[in-house]
């Protein structure tokens, strides 16, 4: 099997965009019922993984999440205000109305479309698992039984244990920072989560570290948005099908995942979920 992984380019998130105002405390969204009703939209992102959404010491965001974010508000009109999100927070701030949207690696899930609803998806990625450089691995099972970080919120370890005959021991932590400190001291052997986010990692270590090209499942990562908001679900992915047609999907993946090991010459639009 190759150990190229199809890259099916993020074709972003939504939200808002152009300018951006960092934020880290989440604040009451405005009470329209449609995205479409604020002229500046409150989106969540990740402050924790580089090359998608990090938050610099400076107070701003920079990542592939919120470079789509600013060309799908640019494409809707709308400015937009960046919150920072955990994992365990992504649904949270749209049940709860201070959001309104979220771009933070959510796979769209049967469970999670119980409570939110998903414009997208923007990125078709496939499940990886980070190693060190110097592990023997070269498949998933020849990872079994051993120590794999999990972080609060995130559920790819789940994955990871239905996979036939496959068994962890899951050590959990708060964040893949976190998760990086246990690698890097030998607390765990391994790392499994959405390929974009390794090579995220992977990025901002430099050597160290590789990805298995397992492929253990693909991830379809959709807008989280407020259930029954069809109308800013419709233009969402408007702005996301034309994002992957004039280019800007392959040139932004490219620019943040170039060089990690993610396979970035098959790009296409993801098949999206309805709005309905």
């Amino acid at each position: 099997m190759r150990n190229r992984r199809p890259m099916r380019l993020l074709s972003t998130l939504v939200l808002l965009g152009g300018l951006l105002t960092a934020c880290a405390d989440v604040g009451d969204v405005g009470g329209g019922k449609s995205l479409l009703d604020n002229d500046t939209l409150v989106v969540g992102v990740r402050p924790d993984l580089p090359g998608l959404g990090l938050r610099r010491s400076d107070g701003s965001f920079e990542g592939f999440d919120i470079d789509v974010a600013r060309y799908v508000a640019d494409k809707l009109k709308r400015k937009v205000r960046f919150i920072q999100v955990l994992s365990k927070d992504r649904l949270t701030v749209l049940t709860a109305g201070k959001a309104d949207m979220v771009l933070a690696t959510l796979s769209v899930t049967p469970e999670r479309k119980t409570d939110i609803s998903f414009a997208g998806p923007y990125y078709a990625s496939y499940q990886d698992i980070l190693v060190r450089s110097d592990e023997r691995a070269k498949s998933v099972r020849d990872l079994k039984g051993r120590r794999f970080c999990g972080v609060e919120g995130s559920d790819p370890v789940e994955r990871l244990k239905a996979v036939h005959g496959m068994t962890a021991d899951v050590i959990p932590a708060k964040d893949y920072d976190a998760c990086m400190a246990k690698i890097r001291t030998g607390a765990v052997d391994a790392i499994t989560t959405n390929d974009v986010i390794l090579a995220g990692l992977i990025r901002r270590e430099g050597t160290g570290y590789r990805l298995l090209n397992a492929r253990i499942s693909e991830q379809n990562t959709g807008i989280g948005v407020r259930r029954g908001d069809v109308d800013g679900c419709e233009a969402l992915n408007r702005a996301i099908t034309k994002m992957y047609q004039d280019g800007t999907a392959a040139k932004l993946i490219t620019k943040w995942f170039r060089g990690t090991g993610l396979d970035l010459t098959y790009m296409k639009i993801p098949q999206f979920e309805g709005c309905s």
